[in-house]
């Protein structure tokens, strides 16, 4: 799970796409990475950090043009070293750089393919660095002066068919355009907006709707699975369909987890998919546990289930209480690297208000559970507050499979779920109760009739079907040998920075002062 952001505007982008990246650092608080174009000339800035530490005045400045893309990234396949920050850049043809949210599920086949056939050298274990060479090649087989649209549109379903797996992609072409482009199964999400200005249309592109909108600009509409667009340097843009079967199968976990609450995504509301999640999850309560539910007081745990509790404690009839206080300069858990720096996070990201688990029955509620990390912890917190039971609730079905689309959860051995029942993982984590959402009352609860070509979703981490294909048994094996906490522990000091003094050297040279 990343974010991407590409703009192009009549005037300077650089503050715009600061501001973009900004809004979607819930995407991804390892690294971050603007590049623009000006005069033909690309300038870089990307490193290891939040987007706040890793933009400073000096390089805002340096960051000239009116066209740019942006990256919030954090790691799933390959290090998280700088090395691996985003944007990636190759020199042929033209000058590419290139933005990319999801994870390629055939990249070691197509690295040596590129290597072997295509002549192209890869200078890391980024997945994205090979979507961006595949990019490359294709265009570069066309040998022209200048790319129109078809041939971009050409270049991408080349793309679609040497690339599996879930992508949502931003490039810049210099003295080209920009373009943006997603899987044949619309894994991850890709959208797209535009305003009116003094000096003509800008566009811009991005991985959530909320990026869009508090830039000013209208959403459009949402890219269609296999489906590119490009706006040219003159500022045409050209839409196309570049996929022979596209099928929309958008990552459901994505409106569990991943997505801000006021996100739209393919047409559908994050908070309205929550709010049902919640309403679901307590008639499923009130089936199995009976109206004599023994549940004092429903408590969130914040943010993402913040949402579907406050609906689930409605139609309980249950109070509604805030019993953890957030620490905002944590980041998401769920993301960082290592079951030791996640369970050190979770003690100092919540704090609990004693007095409302003194003496009570409570019912914790999240949005999923993946290692079990979180709960186990927020359990015995609870407990040491004073509650008399503590049940737990999880919005989400039971997480079994390792996600190969671009979420970081590789390694099946670290599902707590994996091969468990519900009351084992009850005892596990230490609750008195323990229930999960059923997955068809998930899909039912992300399911609108605003979009009634949406009726299937991802669901690969709850059912292992991985909807664009090419997975086996030996393919999740060598995943987690590659990507299982040990292993990047492991491979941890393999990397070596290309920023090898921390200072950032943008593409035309500038240091920093």
């Amino acid at each position: 799970m990343c974010g991407v952001v590409g703009i192009a505007g009549k005037s300077p982008v650089n503050q715009m796409l600061f501001d973009a990246l900004t809004m979607l650092q819930h995407r991804g608080q390892d690294a971050a990475g603007i590049v623009t174009c000006h005069e033909g000339r690309l300038f870089l800035r990307k490193d290891t950090g939040m987007v706040r530490d890793v933009f400073h005045t000096r390089h805002m400045r340096a960051l000239q043009g009116n066209y740019g893309i942006g990256h919030v990234r954090y790691p799933t396949a390959g290090s998280s070293s700088s090395a691996e920050a985003q944007p990636f850049y190759v020199n042929s043809p033209y000058g590419i750089t290139l933005a990319h949210n999801g994870n390629l599920t055939n990249a070691a086949e197509i690295h040596e393919d590129l290597f072997k056939t295509d002549l192209r050298h890869m200078n890391t274990d980024s997945d994205s660095e090979v979507l961006l060479n595949v990019f490359a090649h294709e265009l570069q087989k066309r040998s022209k002066l200048t790319a129109s649209a078809e041939d971009i549109f050409d270049v991408v379903s080349r793309v679609h068919e040497r690339c599996k797996g879930g992508y949502a992609v931003v490039t810049m072409i210099t003295g080209q355009g920009l373009v943006g482009f997603r899987d044949p199964n619309g894994i991850r999400p890709l959208i797209y907006g535009s305003r009116e200005t003094e000096q003509g249309k800008e566009y811009i592109i991005a991985s959530e709707s909320v990026a869009i909108t508090a830039l000013g600009f209208k959403v459009e509409r949402d890219i269609a699975p296999g489906e590119a667009i490009f706006i040219t340097a003159q500022g045409e843009m050209f839409t196309k369909q570049c996929a022979s079967e596209p099928e929309y199968r958008p990552c459901i976990f994505e409106y569990v987890y991943f997505a801000r609450p006021d996100a739209i995504i393919d047409g559908i509301s994050v908070y309205k998919a929550r709010l049902k999640m919640g309403e679901k999850l307590a008639y499923k309560i009130s089936r199995e546990w009976g109206e004599e539910h023994d549940i004092d007081v429903v408590i969130p745990i914040p943010d993402t289930s913040r949402t579907s509790a406050l609906e689930l404690a409605n139609i309980l009839g249950v109070k509604f209480r805030e019993g953890f206080m957030k620490n905002r300069y944590i980041g998401r858990t769920f993301i960082m690297p290592g079951q030791k720096q996640r369970e050190k996070s979770v003690r100092q990201k919540l704090n609990p208000v004693e007095l409302e688990f003194k003496g009570k029955n409570v019912l914790l509620v999240d949005d999923s559970i993946v290692r079990g990390t979180t709960c186990n912890e927020i359990i015995q917190m609870a407990r040491d507050s004073g509650a008399k039971k503590v049940f737990f609730a999880s919005a989400a079905p039971m997480v079994k499979y390792p996600n190969v689309y671009g979420i970081d959860m590789p390694a099946k051995t670290e599902l707590i779920a994996s091969d468990r029942t519900v009351e084992e993982i009850r005892e596990i984590i230490g609750a008195d109760r323990l229930v999960f959402q059923d997955l068809e009352d998930l899909k039912a609860a992300v399911r609108t009739t605003k979009v009634p070509e949406l009726q299937e979703f991802d669901c690969s981490v709850f059912n292992g079907v991985y909807v664009a294909g090419g997975i086996d048994e030996a393919y999740l094996d060598a995943l987690e040998k590659q990507r299982s906490d040990s292993a990047k522990l492991e491979n941890n000091d393999k990397y070596i920075d290309v920023n090898i003094d921390a200072a950032s050297v943008d593409l035309t040279g500038v240091r920093e002062e």
